[in-house]
């Protein structure tokens, strides 16, 4: 499906939940091939609207998958678990909504087409509310006196009344999130929908270039005195790292790490994964693109020949290939890692990982924590230094996995050759400095001075991101900006 089919039917589905016509709705969005992040989310909202809890479920664990850092789709998976009565995964959902805030008193998700704003205070809230559940009121006062600190004055109220509630040990109301509000489209994008006639009527033309071997009608084509004049073709085609493929079809990426392309751009592949994605060099920027939208090209110096352009293909784009963790390109460059992984014995044990998004590995019971750690590493392409394994959803001294602990009382825990474990991951920060100022009139960006030091706090896709500079939040354009490496000052 094509980016611009994809816009229409995801705008004709809002359209219909602004008609409150939501069984219409859902049908449209469930029609769209590859929905993105913010299509799942929808998807997610509307199943909990309709209280089918484990469809929710698995929408939002898709958003998540495609957006590590959702807050929103973390916070409505915490209330999807809640409704579910499982409590613990629940507290988990919104412990990594609080992180994913990074400290933020809100997230305002206007600039990215949801007319919400998620508060710090409504997550502290319903962790607190979840504890109680559990039973643990000291740790739910915890969480609401903390609350305290980022309230805004419009959630005065509710957080006062909460810890009233908690004195007395009675529970009090979830804060939910209007699953009526939907993600939307782009309008900009939606707005192009609509067909133009830029052109008019067609008038025949003739050719008055000499031996312009064109056939069709095309323009004249002006002969301008004192022009730019052309390049040598050897300072055009020079030595990059690669080799050059033709782009055959449009691409529009889904995540951070992916890279927008279109018909008929020349990009250089460094490496190939085993899942068929690509990781490509495109003006002077890396990324992701599915390898079977790539032609081979063979470069030559004497191409004086056949100047025309290539009509781009009139097929439909093959289907979007599935990213695998550890065979996507990266550090992996052999098949020996997936071979192992594929080897099991008949004493495997299943361990079901809590992380951003939820995923199992196969280990035979009684394995090391140096297997165990080792597949989760994989699993995530992260270091083994650089995860941390816990026996609940709150890593404390006693619930925490490392290579000291006795791993009789891990497999003693799993039932059915199954056993259920928390992951979390240390974040290291990452500071850019400004190449260029960048000033906006628009109160959602950042604005800074060229040599201003700026804190990453996400990645919002390929072209924005979000920081933190002199003391305020905001968004802001990559191209302005370049990371400082770990070493420097």
């Amino acid at each position: 499906m094509s980016f611009v089919d994809t816009l229409r039917q995801w705008d004709e589905a809002v359209t219909c939940v602004n008609r409150q016509d939501f069984s219409k709705a859902l049908e449209i969005f469930l029609g769209i091939q590859e929905p993105n992040s913010k299509i799942y989310f929808d998807i997610g909202c509307l199943h909990l609207l309709d209280q089918d809890f484990d469809a929710a479920e698995k929408a939002f664990d898709c958003s998540i998958r495609k957006d590590e850092h959702l807050a929103i789709a973390f916070f409505q998976r915490g209330i999807t678990f809640y409704k579910k009565k499982r409590y613990e995964e629940s507290l988990a959902d919104f412990q990594k909504t609080f992180k994913t805030l990074r400290g933020n008193q809100l997230i305002d998700y206007k600039a990215l087409g949801l007319r919400y704003i998620l508060y710090a205070c409504d997550v502290l809230h319903n962790m607190a509310l979840v504890e109680a559940e559990l039973g643990n009121w000291e740790k739910a006062q915890e969480h609401l006196t903390k609350a305290l600190n980022y309230k805004t004055e419009a959630r005065f109220n509710i957080i006062d009344k909460a810890l009233q509630s908690i004195l007395k040990q009675k529970l009090f109301k979830l804060v939910e999130f209007q699953s009526k509000e939907m993600f939307k489209p782009n309008k900009h994008y939606v707005a192009e929908l609509e067909k133009k006639d830029y052109l008019g009527k067609a008038k025949v033309v003739a050719s008055v270039v000499p031996q312009d071997e064109f056939s069709g009608f095309a323009p004249l084509q002006p002969q301008v005195q004192d022009g730019p004049t052309r390049p040598k073709e050897p300072e055009v085609l020079r030595v990059l790292e690669g080799e050059p493929h033709t782009v055959l079809f449009e691409f529009i990426p889904e995540t951070s790490d992916e890279l927008a392309v279109v018909p008929g751009n020349i990009v250089f592949v460094l490496q190939k994964g085993a899942d068929n994605w690509a990781n490509v060099v495109f003006n002077e920027r890396r990324g992701l693109v599915p390898y079977n939208y790539l032609e081979r090209l063979e470069i030559s110096l004497a191409s004086n020949k056949n100047k025309g352009i290539t009509p781009p293909p009139s097929r439909q784009p093959p289907t979007r290939p599935e990213r695998i963790q550890g065979l996507t390109p990266s550090e992996v460059t052999s098949g020996n890692r997936q071979r192992q992984e594929k080897q099991s014995t008949d004493n495997s044990c299943i361990v079901k990982v809590h992380f951003n998004f939820n995923f199992v590995v196969s280990v035979p019971c009684g394995s090391p924590y140096t297997m165990l750690i080792g597949k989760i590493s994989r699993k995530l392409n992260l270091p083994s230094s650089a995860i941390t394994l816990s026996l609940t959803s709150e890593a404390s001294e006693q619930s925490v996995i490392s290579a000291n602990t006795e791993m009789e009382e891990l497999w003693s825990r799993a039932s059915g050759g199954r056993v259920t474990l928390w992951c979390n991951t240390k974040e290291e920060e990452i500071h850019l400095v400004a190449l260029h100022s960048y000033e906006s009139s628009n109160p959602e960006d950042l604005n800074f001075q060229q040599g201003d030091k700026i804190k990453l706090l996400s990645k919002i896709n390929q072209d924005w991101l979000e920081g933190q500079c002199n003391g305020n939040t905001g968004i802001f354009p990559a191209s302005f900006v370049e990371e400082v490496p770990a070493n420097g000052q």
